[in-house]
Parts: C-alpha cells; structure tokens; sequence
C-alpha cells in the first residue's frame, strides 16, 4: 500500500513519521519559518527540495547517524591534526559558509537544493543561536566549512564544503571531538552516503533514531 502524500497548511503541524513513503517523503507545502523548522527537527524531520515552489519534507527510515564514540579517524587526517594544518572556527561566517555550501559542483546534483529562501532561513536560525557552523582556514582564507542544527544533545548536519582536499573533513573531525566531550548523543546524518561511513557513521532504525530526540 502506497502511503498519501501530506499536504500542509498554515497549521503548525507534521504527520507522524510513519507515514512517510518508502523513500522517506512524509509532506509538501508549509513554510521555513522557525517554528516549522525547529517542530520539523525535533521530530525527526527536514527540508530537502530543488527549488521554492514545492516545499519537500523527509523523514527517512533507516536514518544515516554518527555516534561520537564510533568517530573513526583515518592516519592521515590523524597526521593533519597533529600538524594543525588547518584553523578551526565555530561561528565566525555562518553566512559565508552557507554560501559557499550552497554554490558548490556536486557530483551528480545539476543544481542546489539550499536555495535563497533555505539560506535566509538557516541564518535566521544562527541569529537565535540553533544553527550552527564550523569554519576551516589556510592563510586566513575560508577554504572549508559545515553547518547544521543543534538541538542541544543531538546535532543535525545540513551541508559541508571544502576549496581544498579534506578541509571538510577536517571541521567534521573537531566537530565530532568536541561533542564528545560535551556528552552529545549523535550526529544526524540523514542518509546513507560511502564517505559518512568511511567515518564511523551508520544506519539505524529510524523509530530508535527518534527516541535520541526525546
């Protein structure tokens, strides 16, 4: 049985994540407002699309998570660390990060999915202090970063970008190592990908998944 699509309405409202078809699509329509995105957030929900007319909303089950402890770090980023090859910043450029994740070739992606709109609203969330972002420098030049939702004990990755080779991977890293040490329960990946598992990050269940939001 094919599940219906949820459409929203100007109520500040999800369907259960049940409900989400086979790909993980739960819901259309509503708006990125804060309330919407910290609702959609704290149940296990987030916003992925191609362009503004069509607000898409996912929930996909398993869901793709890094717990800090199964950080897996390979001997040559061991060996950047141990050279501090790079300098490391927690929300100094929110908006230059956000940018440049958004401007970034992908392969396989024509075009972006953080769109004008998604930029605005991420960094309404940063002003509120939800959104956070993780910045890499070389010779005072941004040349890495990451960004995503932090809901206090479980951290909610969005996008990264790197000019130079593992310069994301870098602010991964030190993200991950300082939410360990702040007793974090997990990173969200979202959906499965070779390079997050390369990283110690795993599929889970996504009804054990919402459980680490409660």
């Amino acid at each position: 049985m094919v599940n219906p699509i949820y459409y929203l309405t100007d109520k500040l409202e999800f369907p259960p994540v049940d409900t989400a078809n086979e790909d993980g699509l739960l819901a259309v329509g509503g708006d990125l407002s804060v309330e919407r995105l910290l609702l959609a957030y704290k149940n296990g929900i987030f916003p992925w699309f191609d362009d503004d007319r069509q607000l898409l909303w996912w929930s996909p089950n398993p869901r793709m998570v890094l717990f800090p402890t199964e950080l897996k770090i390979s001997k040559s980023m061991r060996k950047l660390l141990r050279d501090k090859a790079f300098k490391v910043t927690k929300n100094t450029s929110f908006t230059e990060v956000i940018q440049h994740c958004a401007t970034m070739p992908r392969d396989g992606q024509a075009g972006t999915w953080i769109t004008q709109n998604m930029q605005n609203a991420y960094i309404e969330l940063h002003t509120k202090g939800i959104a956070h972002s993780y910045e890499v420098w070389l010779d005072n030049e941004l040349v890495g970063g990451l960004y995503g939702i932090d809901l206090g004990t479980v951290f909610c990755g969005e996008s990264m970008f790197s000019t130079v080779s593992n310069a994301s991977k870098y602010a991964f890293v030190i993200m991950v190592q300082e939410m360990q040490a702040q007793n974090y329960k997990l990173i969200d990946c979202q959906v499965y990908t070779q390079h997050l598992e390369s990283l110690g990050a795993r599929e889970i269940d996504r009804e054990e998944f919402i459980g680490f939001l409660v």
